[in-house]
């Protein structure tokens, strides 16, 4: 692996404001250009009981966005739908490395799951360096 910067962590949060956040697994099933944008691809990703559209800008960042078409994924799915160069975006795709310049990375599950999973935050309290 090559040398990158790390970067910077971003300010605290409660767990109140984590917990918030809706992260599911879903299956890519499509991969589509959105017209006009050299930057944008549109997916449409299957949770199991429904499916959804979610714009990323994923085109500058890889040589072939349908690369990752069938692939398992992380996506926050309570997000505000936004309307981006004419297409609603219903979620976020979760890609590891592209703020720290390196080749991103899906965010992925270690073995297949079914699709609407909930991400589960685990936490351990930590009391003077040791695991309560």
């Amino acid at each position: 692996m090559t040398a990158f910067k790390v970067a910077s962590v971003k300010p605290t949060i409660t767990l109140d404001v984590l917990e918030k956040v809706d992260v599911r697994v879903g299956t890519i099933e499509l991969v589509e250009d959105v017209r006009g944008s050299d930057k944008l691809v549109k997916l449409t990703v299957n949770f199991g009981d429904h499916k959804r559209h979610i714009l990323v800008g994923m085109k500058k960042e890889r040589q072939n966005p349908n690369e990752i078409q069938g692939k398992q994924a992380l996506f926050v799915v309570n997000l505000e739908p936004r309307k981006i160069m004419g297409e609603m975006s219903e979620g976020m795709l979760f890609d590891i490395g592209y703020s720290d310049g390196i080749k991103p990375v899906l965010a992925v599950p270690e073995m297949a799951v079914h699709n609407g999973i909930i991400f589960e935050y685990v936490v351990i309290l930590v009391h003077r360096g040791g695991a309560i």
